[in-house]
């Protein structure tokens, strides 16, 4: 699976999930930290990622509809 971390996660995150044989990278990598989460939304549906975040604005279905992503993980720790 190819997963996206988000830049208030920990990068070593992305380390974890490839040590599985997933595909993940972050953010940071992608020079994308600071943009503005539609911007995030659109590159993981182009990438065909699914998000990892703390970013609870991405709860919001309305704004980000679950079914335009691959996959999306809110948390709050």
């Amino acid at each position: 699976m190819k997963f996206k971390i988000d830049e208030n996660l920990p990068v070593e995150i992305a380390s974890l999930l490839e040590g599985d044989g997933h595909d993940a990278v972050t953010v940071s990598q992608q020079q994308l930290c600071g943009v503005p989460d539609a911007r995030i939304f659109e590159v993981c549906q182009r990438e065909k990622r699914a998000l990892v975040t703390l970013d609870t604005d991405f709860a919001d279905i309305k704004m980000y509809p679950p079914n335009e992503l691959f996959g999306l993980i809110v948390t709050n720790s």
